[in-house]
């Protein structure tokens, strides 16, 4: 884990060989970072502070609008030290499975969702690659 993202009081640590975008939104920011292969991971900003329910359910409602027998369970866990919720996914897409974890949470002075996918061939490499980048988030308090 060589480089650092920081901003908003929001820090995480991601592989050197890993893209990382960052865009603009209505309102906030997204962080987008790409593996050397398929699998990513996004982290989305919002100060306004909607619901970390509001932001789980509408990005798994956006999975559902893409893919037909999507498998979700709901989840609630500690990310950053913050209580978040969010669904475990798993879906099919050009004939692989994939493998998506959502959270939600409120932190940093607004709502973060943290959104990570991998297909099955490359999960069991990226899989703890992902879960250290979470592990590695950390969220001052403003």
């Amino acid at each position: 884990m060589a480089k650092l993202f920081e901003e908003d009081g929001i820090r995480f640590q991601y592989p050197e060989n890993w893209e990382l975008q960052r865009e603009d939104t209505q309102s906030g920011w997204t962080v987008s970072l790409q593996s050397p292969d398929t699998a990513f991971l996004m982290v989305s900003y919002d100060p306004d502070m909607p619901e970390p329910e509001l932001m789980s359910r509408t990005a798994l409602e956006a999975l559902e609008g893409e893919y037909t027998n999507l498998e979700s369970e709901e989840c609630i866990e500690s990310v950053a030290g913050q209580p978040a919720v969010g669904h475990d996914v798993r879906f099919f897409s050009f004939d692989l499975t994939n493998t998506c974890w959502i959270r939600s949470f409120h932190g940093g002075g607004g709502t973060l969702l943290v959104l990570w996918q991998a297909n099955d061939l490359e999960l069991e490499r990226s899989e703890p690659i992902l879960k250290a980048i979470c592990s590695s988030l950390k969220v001052e308090e403003e």
